[in-house]
């Protein structure tokens, strides 16, 4: 039971893994288990848990073998470019409603601009988990 402990409490080196991947991958593609593989390299900046990258879209060309950093994916775009979306504002016990046009793709929780239809203002909100861009204070 001692040896057991003082296993437990010494120090251990862990090896520090890099995800890299294992074929070119285009942007707005979506990472699956077998477009990344685990290196035993620490690079720095590098994402080292499949989980972080699994289900993430790719937002830069990804080259077979390169490592894989967190700023090259984010999460899957729910709007794209030129897609009609809600818009709304709220603030206090005011709330507004307004259809626009998409001027960016993105995720969740990404900050697109959009061109509100009715006043041809551009503004710019974050996308909510339903499709509906936020926009004002409150995004």
């Amino acid at each position: 039971m001692r040896l057991l402990l003082l296993f437990l409490l010494l120090p251990c080196v862990a090896g520090a893994d890099s995800l890299v991947a294992t074929r070119t991958l285009r942007p707005q593609s979506i990472l699956g288990p077998t477009d990344i593989a685990v290196t035993k390299d620490s690079l720095p900046g590098v994402l080292a848990d499949p989980a972080e990258a699994l289900g993430r879209e790719v937002r830069v060309a990804l080259y077979a073998g390169r490592p894989i950093r967190a700023a090259d994916l984010g999460p899957p775009a729910i709007i794209d470019r030129n897609q009609r979306v809600a818009l709304s504002y709220v603030e206090g016990g005011l709330a507004i409603t307004a259809e626009g046009r998409a001027l960016g793709r993105g995720g969740v929780g990404d900050v697109i601009r959009v061109m509100n239809l009715s006043s041809r203002a551009t503004v710019s909100g974050r996308i909510d988990p339903d499709g509906v861009v936020r926009v004002g204070p409150s995004r």
